[in-house]
């Protein structure tokens, strides 16, 4: 018997252009949860693909449980106990949880039809078993993200899978949401199965983890016990080169203000927001998730309307009722859910890029194509797009590239005013640092941003002032100097400066 689960050895995989693996090893064992790390392109989720059988090795061997194989088909891998739960759900919306869970695999009664309740009666014992407070006959298009990513983990576990492979699992889900994921994984590890966990998440990383292997451009960089590595260590690993080269914050000479927001209110979400922006800042918003800060900033931006409040840009007061005044007074607004509310997964690199500044190419009623193409090479170049050719679909790309994309089409629009909601959400740390880079040098050339984010140190890093929220209201506001993870923490908690600094 093989002390692997799972064993991929010397694997090479080819597109048009890109050699995504070039020789990689990776070898999973029994009742372990097996970390898998690199940026974005490294070839995490290609080697994935081959692993269940959507794509086809060009070379190399896969053996399971010590014997060789070769599948053709996703449903060969799930018939042999490998189980994938993919970052894009893909449920089926009109139907139950239950008949979700068992789809392919009905339960038929004695005249050979769908028994639906025998169905019901075996989802509700997996959902009981995983503590899933689901109810089986809930129409699946009903739940929240974070429900749907448990019912996929409840029919990995229906299927008795001994390998489930969890493609950033948690990119939709909240702390409490986290930690219960969390809980079945060690269900599963207890029960023999292994799992493996691609995440860009570093905490959960080491929180969750036994081995973790890093790829970096195609290859197997290193295999290490998670408890041999550090934060530092695995970031060299991921993108060759050191932490302190990672949050790169140039200082920017703060100017005069560009935007100032007054008494701000949306009826039932948020209340009394009122702050300054100036030329060259970044001014960062912290709070816990549901505080409110991305509803201010979609209010800012015209995407659902005000209830009360003044908005000035540049000293003079502005009425925003749309995107397009926003973006007609200088604003661009980089949402924080790309693939949802941002980008045209369907259309080119240049269409993504270009489509918010058309009006500005055209001469008389025709656009004007070299001055397009012109803008997105140079965008491409500046911000170190890896895309083939501008005609590339944007859903081919990976999620960092994705995002470059977006931030060049709102850097089309010359904006003075730059809206940043989660900005790296779900890109890896070359990525990141990249992000973080670009938001130092637009600063530098006098920008004024606002960034939105949920992670610390990235507030703490980048931010020349912080405006915290709690519950739809703002608890008051620190500058970099003053800013700890502490404070910050209590304040998003919902409690006053004043409190904390008298019991501290």
């Amino acid at each position: 018997m093989s002390q692997y689960v799972l064993e991929m050895i010397g694997i090479h995989k080819h597109f048009p252009g890109v050699h995504a693996l070039k020789g990689v090893d990776l070898r999973v064992k029994p009742a372990t949860v097996h970390g898998i790390m690199g940026e974005n392109g490294a070839g995490k989720s290609t080697l994935m693909k081959v692993a269940i059988g959507l794509y086809k090795a060009d070379a190399g061997t896969i053996r399971f449980k010590g014997e060789e194989v070769s599948f053709n088909s996703i449903h060969e891998a799930l018939e042999r106990g490998i189980s994938m739960i993919h970052q894009e759900l893909s449920p089926l919306p009109y139907m139950t949880v239950a008949q979700n869970i068992f789809l392919g695999r009905e339960i038929l009664n004695r005249w050979g039809l769908i028994d639906h309740k025998a169905i019901d009666r075996e989802a509700a014992k997996i959902l009981d078993e995983l503590k899933i407070n689901i109810p089986p006959t809930r129409i699946m298009g009903e739940l929240s993200v974070a429900q749907m990513q448990l019912v996929e983990i409840a029919e990995a576990v229906s299927r008795n899978a001994e390998l489930v492979i969890m493609d950033e699992p948690t990119s939709a889900l909240t702390e409490k949401e986290v930690e219960h994921l969390f809980e079945i994984i060690r269900n599963l590890k207890a029960r023999g199965v292994a799992v493996v966990y691609i995440s860009h998440k570093m905490d959960e990383i080491f929180k969750i983890t036994d081995e973790v292997s890093v790829y970096r451009d195609g290859e197997l960089i290193d295999c290490r016990k998670t408890s041999e590595l550090n934060r530092e260590t695995l970031i060299k690993m991921m993108v060759g080169r050191s932490i302190d080269q990672f949050f790169q914050k140039s200082k920017a000479s703060i100017g005069e203000p560009v935007l100032e927001v007054e008494g701000l209110s949306r009826r039932g979400v948020f209340h009394d927001i009122s702050f300054t922006l100036r030329r060259g800042e970044i001014l960062g918003f912290a709070g816990l998730v549901g505080a409110g800060r991305t509803e201010v900033m979609e209010t800012l931006f015209g995407i659902f309307p005000k209830e009360k409040g003044t908005i000035r840009i540049k000293g003079k007061e502005v009425d925003i009722r749309t995107p397009y005044d926003a973006i007609r007074n200088g604003m661009a607004f980089l949402t924080e859910d790309r693939k949802r509310s941002g980008l045209y997964l369907n259309l080119s690199v240049r269409d993504n890029i270009a489509i918010a500044s058309l009006k500005e190419h055209l001469k008389g009623f025709l656009i004007n194509h070299s001055r397009i193409r012109s803008i997105c090479e140079q965008a491409v170049a500046t911000l170190s797009i890896k895309t083939p050719n501008l005609d590339q679909q944007v859903m081919f790309l990976s999620g960092g590239n994705q995002q470059k994309v977006l931030v060049s089409r709102w850097l089309a629009t010359s904006p003075e005013i730059l809206i940043l909601d989660e900005p790296t959400r779900g890109i890896d740390v070359g990525a990141k640092a990249e992000i973080y880079k670009l938001m130092s040098t637009l600063a530098q050339e006098g920008k004024a941003i606002i960034l939105v984010s949920s992670e610390m140190p990235e507030i703490l890093a980048m931010s020349d002032r912080i405006v915290v929220m709690h519950e739809g209201e703002k608890i008051g506001e620190l500058t970099r100097e003053e800013a700890t993870p502490e404070k910050v923490l209590h304040m998003a908690t919902g409690e006053p400066l004043e409190t904390f600094q008298e019991a501290h």
